[in-house]
């Protein structure tokens, strides 16, 4: 289940989340955290099993139904077990996207391929570290 957790950003279970799906920066986590604080485009997601949290989704949405995912993440000790794949499909449900689109590197291409989603390298984005644009097109009369 999916549950808006913007409000819960000082909670440190939400940092740690969110700070998986980051370069591990502390710096970065505090800049990271400050964007959903203060842009109101930006949403933060929650994702509970059995009343437990084990996920998080970050991402905004334009005008033309256009989602991009800044973040995805879910706890260690829970990977594995679809909890990823799962918050994409409610996203998906509650949200209604047209297209969805992240930018990932290539330890998770593999992750959204599976799901369906359309690979592209953009190339070495950083020196040494190739970077990947994943989309997902939904078609509305599937929905």
């Amino acid at each position: 289940m999916l549950i808006d957790v913007k409000f819960k950003l000082h909670e440190q279970q939400i940092q740690d989340l969110l700070g998986y799906s980051i370069f591990p920066d502390p710096d970065q986590l505090e800049e990271t955290v400050s964007r959903y604080v203060n842009d109101s485009n930006l949403m933060l997601y929650g994702y509970e099993s059995e009343g437990i949290l084990v996920g998080i989704i970050g991402f905004d949405i334009n005008r033309d139904q256009e989602m991009t995912i800044h973040h995805l993440a879910v706890e260690p000790h829970s990977r594995g077990a679809g909890f990823g794949r799962g918050i994409i499909l409610e996203i998906i449900e509650d949200m209604h996207p047209l297209r969805i689109v992240v930018e990932t590197d290539e330890e998770a291409v593999q992750f959204y391929r599976s799901i369906g989603f359309v690979i592209r390298s953009i190339g070495e984005k950083y020196p040494g570290v190739e970077r990947f644009v994943c989309t997902y097109e939904i078609d509305p009369e599937d929905e």
